[in-house]
């Protein structure tokens, strides 16, 4: 099953001061299932990991309701604030829903980079792996030393890095980017998202541009650990659904199509219902 692991659902009634603001007039809208569901039946997408949008819990309630009434989304990210007293009983509230796989902090928009390296989240953590979660690292180039720390001291968490890290393609920058991801590739718990970056490249949406980054995560976590997503629908911001399924399909050699466009999302959210880690 072609499995896309990233993307999003959301009303803007919920989202009063949050973004998307309305100068980005493409994606400031409800985005719901039904608008989604035509596009995936065309491009031969089986199923999708719904992810959070919003850091609080209702969100996840929300998306988690989605997920009980459409077959197709088959997981879900969702939010806890893992530095409260209390966020091991919310995990575990939000654990017992079947198709929440994993949890996201929204560590792109921590004014703290080092927010991630805290010993305060070891309760969080150890809740989330005592419910088989997995952790999504929204992250950006100046967060990947922490990250690094922060998953040394956890080797049995699985994580997956989301958007490649956004790497800052609109300005060219690849080398130092790299040299951080290169620390991470090296651990065996840490899985990548070929995501996001088409939004990343700014005015260089083409392949050209982005080319070097995406070989840059094939070649660092290999077709066992790098998994697609389509990031919609902030990708129409920068294009659309088609043209970066068919980007990415040229990116990655056919032979490794079946893991890099499902086996690997399957595999890593547990959507055939191991308890194995990824």
């Amino acid at each position: 099953m072609r499995i896309d692991a990233h993307q999003h659902f959301w009303l803007m009634r919920n989202r009063q001061g949050q973004w998307p603001p309305p100068d980005l007039a493409e994606i400031h809208r409800d985005f719901v299932p039904p608008d989604l569901e035509l596009l995936l039946n065309a491009c031969g997408i089986g199923g999708t990991i719904l992810v959070q949008s919003l850091p609080n819990t209702a969100d996840t309630d929300f998306m988690l309701d989605l997920a009980d009434r459409h077959r197709f989304i088959l997981g879900v990210v969702g939010w806890v604030d893992l530095k409260a007293a209390d966020a091991a009983s919310h995990i575990a509230r939000l654990a017992a829903h079947p198709k929440l796989k994993s949890l996201r902090p929204m560590l792109q928009d921590t004014p703290d980079v080092d927010w991630i390296d805290d010993p305060r989240l070891d309760p969080a953590i150890a809740a989330m792996k005592a419910a088989d979660l997995c952790f999504d690292a929204l992250v950006m180039p100046q967060h990947l030393r922490a990250l690094t720390t922060f998953a040394k001291r956890h080797p049995d968490l699985s994580i997956v890095i989301d958007h490649g890290a956004k790497p800052r393609i609109a300005a060219g920058e690849i080398a130092a980017w790299r040299e951080a991801m290169v620390g991470l590739a090296a651990l065996p718990n840490i899985h990548c998202k070929l995501s996001g970056l088409l939004t990343e490249a700014g005015e260089r949406r083409d392949a050209e541009a982005i080319k070097p980054y995406a070989d840059a995560l094939l070649a660092l976590f290999g077709p066992e650990r790098l998994i697609w997503g389509s990031d919609w629908p902030v990708l129409k911001l920068a294009g659309t659904y088609e043209e970066w399924l068919a980007m990415c399909h040229a990116f990655v050699p056919h032979h490794h199509h079946d893991a890099v466009f499902g086996q690997n999302a399957i595999r890593f959210y547990r959507l055939d219902g191991s308890k194995e880690p990824a």
